[in-house]
């Protein structure tokens, strides 16, 4: 059975799912893991107009295997996959999302979020809050390109993640998250979900979350209980 796995912002599936022991681990247990590099990141095309990742999500889907499957996510992967499944139920058995909660859901403290990523990764501002600073220093890695990362981070009609999208996931979902990451608390999300179960990772922040063997301990259990 494929599981497919989708990484967060200014990394790639390279450095979160195999460097952490994700591919290795799953392999293990009998599974198939896909991991798939985002448009923008890794190995992936990387464009430069914010226009070119109008169809992020959609991209992602084209890749999938034929039928329904396990899906894990983190951060941006994490809220790709939550808007397909919200649109497409059929093509998921389960799904894994870590490093998203609360601030999936519009606000008027995530206003200008995306510009301010982009300016810290061009460049074009030294920016003083730590969070921003940590994506400038993954944007330099040798498998990114900054001028794609700010564009991404430009697009106009990214998909509104709302309660109401989400009461369309039929799967059962895990949602991990630790007790330090801005994107919290899971309240909102936890409470849009029809089948969920939350874990809660003790003194983990957002970064530290891929490699946090509570996660992949949880994740592990979880698509073990499905087989």
């Amino acid at each position: 059975m494929p599981v497919i796995l989708v990484h967060g912002f200014a990394t790639s599936s390279s450095r979160t799912w195999g460097d952490n022991g994700w591919l290795d681990l799953l392999s293990d247990m009998g599974r198939t893991p896909i991991p798939m590099d985002l448009l923008g990141h890794g190995s992936a095309d990387k464009p430069s107009e914010p226009e070119a990742y109008d169809d992020l999500e959609n991209e992602i889907l084209s890749r999938f295997p034929e039928g329904p499957v396990d899906a894990i996510g983190f951060s941006l992967g994490a809220r790709t996959l939550l808007i397909l499944a919200a649109r497409h139920p059929e093509r998921f058995r389960s799904l894994i999302v870590a490093g998203v909660g609360q601030n999936l859901f519009p606000s008027d403290r995530a206003t200008g979020t995306g510009e301010a990523i982009a300016a810290a990764i061009e460049g074009s501002q030294v920016p003083d809050d730590p969070t921003l600073r940590y994506f400038a220093t993954l944007a330099e890695a040798s498998d990114q390109d900054p001028i794609a990362l700010a564009a991404l981070m430009r697009r106009s009609n990214a998909p509104a993640v709302t309660a109401e999208s989400l009461s369309a996931i039929t799967c059962p979902v895990l949602v991990v998250l630790g007790d330090k990451d801005f994107a919290g608390p899971a309240d909102p999300l936890v409470a849009a979900l029809a089948d969920v179960r939350l874990v809660t990772l003790r003194n983990v922040d957002h970064f530290a979350t891929p490699k946090d063997f509570g996660f992949i301990e949880a994740a592990l259990d979880f698509l073990s209980l499905l087989s």
